[in-house]
């Protein structure tokens, strides 16, 4: 079992991993010869929330090699944390030029699985030069469980009903910030909900108040099977009332959760499937043409109608 593999976009890789690693204290990563898969199964203490993500090799990595007795496949279990804080270390070190120990822009990240004595490790490698133009070499040891191909098997994306409606949202910095102003009412929830007109709202209920955010003039996109390969035109199917409002009631936590992919996120398109779940697919990049797509799947809170 082998792989080697240079990190040419490492800000990016640590955008990714900062928009899951607040999700779970571990991740399991799969490595493909084409793709990488980050997943976060999910938590009944933390809401049940999961994350699939699907990313393409060539938009994260160059000289990238991969060997093993499963169809080329390595799936590891690691710390999500220990991960974030290697890469930010790579991506500190690729741009801070001012300190005679950190090193000049011109610098290479190499990751790798290794061996630290009886412990197997996932090792970022940064090579590089000095201000003082001085050879220098930094390694960041990760150490990872190698999952066994049985359980692998056992790794599957949650079914869901079709989606009633698909909407593309906000920009997740901004749908970010009405979230948290919506906190100390949202102890039973956030109803997340939609329609074929291109309208979204937010709403929390307590005892004594209700409060709704609302917008429109958003894009209703069409879906194809495969994520990957969306466009965002307007949905043309034949809803029998476009105005109908199809909604969820989702954990605030696991929604502020899932809003820490504002750093990554381009486009991102919810779909709701109608007090189940809502199916959230962020974007790495321009749909058209995007390096990956991470899928959060936030469950109903309980299934009483909204």
């Amino acid at each position: 079992m082998r792989f080697r593999a240079t990190v040419e976009n490492v800000d990016t890789f640590a955008k990714i991993v900062q928009s899951v690693e607040k999700l779970q204290k571990r991740c399991t990563i799969k490595f493909a010869e084409h793709e990488m898969r980050i997943i976060c199964t999910g938590d009944v203490n933390e809401g049940g929330i999961q994350v699939w993500s699907q990313i393409k090799v060539s938009s994260l990595f160059t000289d990238y090699r991969i060997q093993s007795n499963s169809n080329n496949e390595i799936t590891i279990s690691m710390s999500s944390e220990a991960l974030l804080a290697a890469l930010r270390s790579a991506a500190a070190s690729s741009t801070a030029q001012n300190s005679s120990t950190s090193f000049t822009t011109d610098t290479q990240v190499t990751m790798k699985l290794a061996k630290k004595g009886d412990k197997s490790v996932l090792s970022l490698e940064i090579t590089g030069l000095t201000p003082m133009a001085r050879a220098m070499t930094v390694v960041q040891h990760i150490v990872i469980d190698v999952v066994k191909h049985a359980d692998v098997e056992r790794l599957k994306e949650p079914m869901c009903p079709e989606p009633d409606v698909h909407i593309l949202l906000p920009a997740l910095a901004k749908l970010r910030t009405v979230v948290e102003r919506l906190r100390p009412l949202a102890n039973d929830g956030v109803i997340f909900r939609a329609n074929h007109n291109g309208e979204l709202q937010l709403a929390v209920t307590t005892d004594n108040a209700r409060v709704e955010v609302g917008w429109s003039g958003l894009t209703n996109p069409t879906m194809a099977k495969d994520p990957s390969s969306q466009n965002t035109n307007t949905d043309d199917s034949d809803a029998k009332d476009p105005a109908e409002m199809h909604g969820v009631l989702v954990s605030h936590k696991c929604l502020l959760k899932f809003l820490n992919s504002h750093v990554v996120s381009t486009t991102t398109i919810a779909c709701i499937c109608e007090n189940h779940c809502v199916i959230l697919y962020v974007y790495i990049g321009n749909v058209a043409d995007a390096g990956g797509v991470i899928t959060y799947y936030i469950p109903a809170k309980f299934d009483d109608g909204i």
